[in-house]
């Protein structure tokens, strides 16, 4: 799972020589640490981060980014940072705390105060919120749920064999798709809304507010539109199942009853769902998208695991650290002076730990920048770690496991429809996916 909670928007970083930032009086000077203005976000930069994030984590433990609108943004991209980081109490959180600190700086920063969930609190909110859907996540549940995620599998690539014998010949059977529309996206928001008891055909509306939550695109309007819609659909579902007295045995039911027990309120609820709804699909339809991407850029690596596609679940853990679906953790602040490799980052700034460059690392990493499948220095922080860990982990993989399985099992001979550099990347920093993924699939 990703945040559903908004982070300051950034532009692609493109760093430029050490050099300190100028004095300001009422400011701390860092130690030289890297730095780059505000651009706009290059294609460059969206198709291949690493390059760029490769040379932030080898010329200084702490680059220095500032946002669109002027607030100032502390990057730590180097693994054993990152780590000790997601671990470090002093990375605090707690989005109201940080909105506060955000408006103290510059005007017109948004962090998401509209949503309440446990990954924008700090303890002991966070602590209470987490208990209440900790165990429907737990590896017990998640394995009862692969039945499930096989049949959704199964009827998705159904559709797509459909498609595909609508353009058969003799001698072939192929269909060219968007994987990303036609099975990477549907796959994971029809398990959550299994998962939540919500109306699958609604997916489109969960998707639409998914990207203007996560994403905002300088555009607050459209984030507040978003989460006032998601608001009222979710608690007028809830108010008609009391009306009903309808408690199907899904994750709302035991939603609701925590608010009768006091445990919850309505905005909690509704950031939970938040949280599932969104941040449930937007990992596994990124790590979809460029997990076949880069079989496809590495026959060799792609001929291994269609020898032996036992070998998923190994796989998997590399596609995460290789490509990993969010980029940048949800932004953070500290609460005292840390330092980070030698550099002091102040109390009450604003922090960005670096998983996709931290993934990367050669100092965690052997041929960080190699697709291989049968790796065994695991340890990736493709899912976070700390009490802020991804809930949804176990489920991520699993749906990924299943449905690349699947996929290659099914049409082997796949390949993509387009050439590489037309494909559309998703305009953030903080996710790393595709927007579209043109296949011709082949049996």
């Amino acid at each position: 799972m990703t945040t559903a909670t908004a982070a300051p928007r950034t532009n692609g970083p493109r760093p430029e020589k050490h050099r300190p930032e100028k004095h300001r009086p009422d400011k701390h000077q860092p130690d030289k640490p890297e730095t780059t203005a505000p651009r706009q976000n290059p294609p460059t930069f969206l198709s291949d981060p690493y390059p760029t994030l490769a040379r932030m984590r080898q010329s200084a433990p702490v680059s220095v980014l500032h946002s669109d609108g002027g607030l100032r943004l502390w990057i730590i991209p180097r693994y054993d940072d990152v780590r000790a980081a997601l671990f470090d109490p002093r990375f605090a959180q707690d989005v109201r705390r940080a909105q506060a600190l955000a408006d103290s700086r510059v005007e017109g920063v948004n962090l998401g105060t509209e949503i309440t969930h446990m990954l924008s609190s700090d303890p002991p909110d966070h602590t209470r919120l987490r208990r209440v859907v900790q165990a429907a996540f737990s590896r017990k549940r998640v394995e009862a749920m692969r039945p499930m995620v096989e049949r959704v599998t199964l009827e998705l690539l159904d559709g797509l064999d459909a498609a595909a014998a609508r353009h058969s010949t003799r001698t072939t059977t192929t269909a060219t798709v968007d994987l990303v529309r036609d099975f990477a996206f549907p796959l994971p928001i029809l398990v959550v809304c299994e998962l939540l008891g919500f109306p699958p055909e609604d997916r489109d509306l969960y998707r639409k507010w998914s990207t203007a939550i996560v994403t905002q695109e300088g555009d607050h309007a459209a984030f507040q539109q978003a989460v006032q819609e998601m608001g009222s659909y979710v608690l007028a579902i809830a108010d008609r199942r009391i009306r009903r007295n309808d408690r199907p045995a899904d994750l709302l039911t035991e939603l609701l009853e925590a608010r009768e027990r006091g445990e919850l309120t309505d905005d909690e609820i509704v950031g939970m769902v938040a949280l599932l709804l969104i941040g449930g699909h937007e990992t596994t339809v990124n790590l979809l998208g460029t997990s076949c991407l880069a079989l496809l850029r590495d026959p060799g690596q792609a001929a291994w695991l269609r020898a032996d596609l036992t070998r998923m679940p190994g796989a998997v853990e590399e596609f995460l650290r290789y490509d990993s679906p969010i980029c940048m953790a949800t932004t953070r602040f500290t609460t005292e002076p840390v330092d980070v490799g030698g550099v002091e980052i102040p109390q009450d700034e604003f922090v960005l730990l670096s998983l996709g460059a931290a993934n990367r690392d050669p100092a965690r990493f052997q041929d960080p920048d190699r697709l291989i499948l049968d790796r065994r220095d695991a340890g990736h922080l493709a899912f976070g770690g700390g009490i802020h860990r991804c809930l949804g982990a176990l489920l991520g993989k699993l749906e990924t496991e299943i449905a690349l399985t699947a996929l290659l099992a099914r049409f082997p001979g796949t390949t993509l429809a387009c050439q590489e550099r037309d494909l559309r990347w998703r305009n953030t920093m903080m996710l790393r996916g595709l927007e579209a993924l043109p296949l011709t699939l082949r049996r």
